[in-house]
């Protein structure tokens, strides 16, 4: 565990003066800060940014010489983490103002981040931080006005732990985030005091009250009586049960759902009877993990959800976003945006050991639905349009029984990009040997990275599919490293390109390939 490791004596002597800055009397700044000097933007718009990061300096801090007034406004402000190491190492020990305590993130995974509710229009001039030996060597300082959408005001690519003093920032949200995207030690990520600086928030969105629940009873309750600009903050536990959450935010005030990665979501169902389409009540129990069923507007970070039928499934549920969400040990599919559930997101998650009772249905994401279940899941248009969602950072496999991610027919205008893909345990069941199967149109995959390795069945890492006319038609491959263990024929393979004359799809040379039996695609490569 990280409280008892080794370390270094360049790192114990950081760790020691990591204690010491942070003993320093709150509000007094340290010379280098002094020097520096700090902004007191506006606060006119929802979410601002100074014009360049670069704009910001992070320094190893140095021995107070002067006193400077500044003014610490994340003391004592809700936090959360996308996961902790422990229960003595809660997000809440970042920001309590005292040298000994600490958040640690769990150890040996990428990425990891901590978010401080700051209060509704916060403006944030400088940021803190002091690390424990366990410290990010990359890592990003951004601001959010509600939760979902991100302005990185300072990129750090070089960090190497002690005090990291970061001035000259410039931005205005409500909640501020670290996010850590490489690990400077084997183990995880942790921050004895997240101190930030600035003009603090007027309030929060609707209220903005926290409901604390540490029993499946209480997040019942909790959720079948949210409302907008609340969050619900799950201790670490195990909550066993049905959770439904019906009653939809708004885009200024979002309803979170947040825990750390030991608060574990499971349902032993699917029970009772279902008369019609999914939909809550008439006593049925779907087996699903999390159900949000016309919740739009939620952000849900950081928990666990597991040993559910699905893992969690968006009905009707628009803006949503999942945020380093760990699903795992699902009997069919992982995520499943559904009934268009449109212009969510799915970022820095993992998804692992899918299709446990039906390996063919076990996909990892799902977007969108068959045309045989339009019926049920068609809008007003005729298709089930769960459009634009954005799938970003997240690690899929290994595991995963069915496509990592299925793209169904009649969704359009989604971004696949900076994933991981890990074939090794794809079963080839109704049809199910590639990563990704295309179906949908106008999808970009980008910087993405998949490998394959035994046991399991693989014919192509990309594969298109056009079960409707004029679908599965003018989709983009750019920037893609697809690795197919000498198993694989084609990167990307193009099942028509007859079908799509009028909208072709499109495969870049950016696009990279090793273990190839046949080579990167089977269409002619766009320069």
């Amino acid at each position: 565990m990280s409280h008892a490791r080794s370390t270094s004596f360049r790192r114990r002597l950081l760790t020691a003066c990591v204690a010491a800055a942070v003993a320093l009397p709150l509000g007094v700044a340290t010379a280098a800060s002094a020097s520096t000097g700090t902004a007191s933007p506006a606060a006119s718009a929802p979410v601002t940014a100074g014009p360049t990061p670069s704009a910001a300096s992070a320094t190893e801090a140095q021995p107070a010489a002067s006193v400077t007034a500044a003014t610490l406004i994340s003391q004592g402000r809700p936090a959360t983490a996308s996961s902790v190491e422990a229960s003595a190492f809660p997000a809440s020990a970042a920001v309590d103002g005292s040298g000994t305590t600490r958040w640690a993130s769990v150890e040996g995974v990428d990425p990891q981040w901590i978010q401080i509710d700051l209060g509704a229009g916060a403006s944030v001039s400088r940021v803190l931080l002091n690390w424990e030996a366990a410290y990010a060597s990359k890592y990003r300082v951004q601001i959010s006005a509600d939760g979902s959408s991100w302005t990185t005001l300072k990129d750090e690519t070089a960090g190497n732990g002690g005090t990291d003093d970061i001035t000259g920032l410039n931005g205005t949200g409500r909640y501020l985030r670290i996010h850590g995207t490489a690990r400077g030690t084997s183990y995880g990520y942790s921050l004895y005091e997240v101190q930030v600086y600035g003009t603090a928030g007027t309030g929060t969105p609707g209220g903005g009250t926290i409901v604390d629940v540490s029993t499946a009873a209480q997040l019942t309750s909790a959720l079948a009586a949210a409302t907008p600009g609340q969050t619900i903050r799950l201790a670490p536990g195990t909550y066993q049960g049905s959770f439904v959450a019906t009653t939809p935010g708004t885009a200024s005030a979002p309803i979170t759902l947040t825990g750390p990665r030991t608060a574990v979501i499971t349902n032993d169902g699917p029970s009772g009877t279902l008369n019609g389409c999914p939909h809550p009540g008439d006593g049925w129990d779907s087996g699903y993990g999390l159900w949000l069923y016309g919740a739009s507007y939620w952000n849900v970070s950081g928990l666990t959800v597991a040993d559910a039928k699905k893992g969690i499934v968006l009905d009707t549920a628009t803006h949503v976003t999942i945020d380093g969400v760990l699903v795992r040990d699902i009997d069919d599919e992982g995520v499943h945006f559904r009934k268009s559930s449109a212009d969510g997101v799915i970022r820095n998650s993992q998804i692992m050991r899918t299709g446990l009772a039906q390996p063919g249905y076990g996909e990892g994401l799902y977007l969108g639905s068959a045309n045989s279940n339009f019926t049920c899941y068609a809008d007003s248009s005729g298709r089930d349009r769960s459009d634009r969602v954005q799938v970003l950072d997240n690690a899929f496999g290994p595991g995963i029984a069915a496509e990592h991610i299925d793209v169904k027919e009649g969704t359009e205008g989604g971004v696949v990009r900076g994933n991981t893909f890990d074939g090794t345990g794809l079963s080839g069941q109704n049809s199910a040997d590639s990563w990704v199967d295309v179906k949908g149109n106008g999808y970009l995959f980008e910087d993405n990275t998949g490998t394959f390795s035994s046991p399991g069945v693989f014919a192509n890492g990309y594969e298109t599919h056009n079960p409707l006319t004029g679908w599965g038609c003018g989709n983009i491959w750019r920037g893609n490293d697809s690795d197919l263990g000498g198993v694989g024929r084609y990167a990307v393979f193009v099942s028509s390109t007859s079908k799509c004359s009028a909208n072709p799809n499109k495969v870049y040379a950016s696009n990279t390939v090793t273990g190839a039996t046949s080579g990167l695609t089977n269409v002619a490569v766009t320069p």
